[in-house]
């Protein structure tokens, strides 16, 4: 970068994605757990952008919510009428900069950072007005042609659709990409016409503009690959997303982490797993998940949202959400743990059992076949299959205290409130209604009566 050299970049996020056919934008759906054009704004700071500006359509709001968090200025289209109509909309907000723009596209997520720090060097370096990212195909149908002058330098770029026979055999392509630099921009984008065939305004045809005007274009070749191009339907999508996994899964090996048949498994790129950690087939790791060293997730287990502890095992068909499980807990098969379930340290959630909402203490056992809500236990208590804490009672949840070393027979309800002390015993099959106090045996049976049939 240039000392002094200011940089700017504008995402063009205004498009209807028609061809996904979805009322959701088409920039926000969601590639590996995160929206599109987020991959494309996290690369801005190695840039050193100063400000990024994203245009929009007026029915934005699900945009501005989702990318709050980048702090970029939003600018309204309200025709989707071309992409330079797109950029005259911006011209209020960038007339009064000085430096470098990037023209960026919020559906193509993947370009590298070094083809856009190339096309900003060009502006500020190779003192061009226009700096154009290029690349060639070998079937080019479909894409806009670079058309040079005798000397080798750009003189046009000519769009599929009005391009000549001889033109359409061209194999150097527009990838999209380009930078200016903001006073010339600003000063000739006013002369784009819509005399075409589509009725748009290109922003393609600043190229022919500025080297009418005497200004210097050029172009920046880069090897064809999926990076430059972008995502236009959900088969493109899809794509998209196989493209990343395969690149989370050799990140993820290569810093020791073993992922068993990795074509059969899903992992964000929000996640986190720790060294000799062992994912196993069919397994899901969606949102902000954190596995620690040395656990075995798995197989077709369900995370999202979890943080792990080393030494853990997640058995098969868990499913797991927006929880926090200590360390060398053994969890499963078939455990559901939710809504903010925490486990200390050295917990056992057998085959079957569900734990919503509540704390579990260190050394913790629940086997078999339990609901645990709302409640509150302590370290090393016994729970016996097939308890129940009755949290609900038609209004309001209600908790449940199990205080250290009690021991829960099989076969209980525990309706909340209640509490039971340290040490204290409830026998099997018991309805318990009240405090069983520290230390005490609770039992809560109707007589048995035995009756002639």
């Amino acid at each position: 970068m240039t000392s002094g050299a200011f940089r700017y970049a504008v995402v063009l996020a205004a498009g209807k994605g028609a061809r996904f056919k979805s009322a959701e934008s088409k920039v926000l759906h969601r590639i590996c757990g995160r929206p599109m054009i987020a991959y494309l704004l996290d690369r801005l700071p190695e840039l050193n952008i100063e400000k990024t500006f994203i245009v929009v359509d007026s029915a934005s709001g699900d945009i501005r919510e989702a990318l709050e968090r980048y702090d970029p200025e939003f600018i309204v289209q309200e025709k989707q009428l071309g992409t330079g109509h797109a950029i005259i909309c911006t011209l209020d907000t960038i007339r009064k900069l000085e430096g470098s723009l990037l023209v960026l596209y919020g559906d193509t997520p993947f370009v590298k950072t070094g083809h856009l720090e190339a096309l900003l060097e060009a502006c500020e370096e190779g003192g061009c007005d226009e700096a154009l990212l290029t690349t060639e195909l070998d079937d080019p149908t479909g894409y806009g042609r670079i058309i040079k002058d005798p000397s080798g330098s750009p003189a046009d770029i000519i769009e599929e659709r009005e391009a000549s026979s001889r033109q359409r055999e061209i194999r150097e392509i527009n990838a999209g990409f380009a930078c200016f630099r903001i006073p010339a921009l600003v000063s000739h984008i006013e002369n784009l016409s819509n005399d075409n065939r589509s009725g748009e305004y290109y922003l393609t045809d600043m190229v022919k503009i500025l080297r009418a005007a005497g200004r210097t274009v050029q172009t920046v070749p880069v090897p064809a690959g999926d990076e430059i191009f972008g995502i236009n339907d959900r088969l493109q999508l899809a794509a998209a997303e196989k493209q990343l996994q395969r690149r989370i899964m050799a990140e993820l090996m290569t810093s020791g982490v073993t992922v068993r048949n990795p074509e059969t498994v899903v992992i964000h790129s929000t996640v986190s797993i720790g060294n000799d950690t062992c994912i196993q087939p069919g397994t899901v790791l969606e949102g902000e998940c954190r596995i620690g060293a040395g656990c075995t997730v798995g197989p077709n287990a369900h995370l999202v949202n979890a943080v792990v502890g080393d030494g853990t095992a997640i058995a098969n068909g868990c499913t797991i959400t927006d929880c926090v499980i200590g360390r060398n807990c053994r969890i499963g098969p078939s455990a559901h743990l939710r809504d903010g379930a925490l486990l200390g340290d050295e917990v056992r959630i057998g085959n079957f059992v569900e734990v919503k909402h509540s704390t579990i203490g260190d050394g913790t056992t629940a086997a078999h076949l339990s609901y645990l809500g709302d409640a509150v236990i302590g370290n090393r208590v016994n729970i016996g299959a097939g308890t129940i804490t009755c949290n609900f009672d038609g209004t309001r949840k209600n908790s449940t205290w199990i205080e250290d070393e009690s021991f829960i027979g099989s076969g209980t309800q525990l309706i909340a409130p209640v509490r039971i002390g340290r040490g204290a015993l409830v026998a099997a099959g018991s309805t318990i209604t009240e405090d069983v106090p520290p230390g005490m045996l609770g039992i809560a049976r109707s007589r048995q009566v035995n009756r002639e049939r």
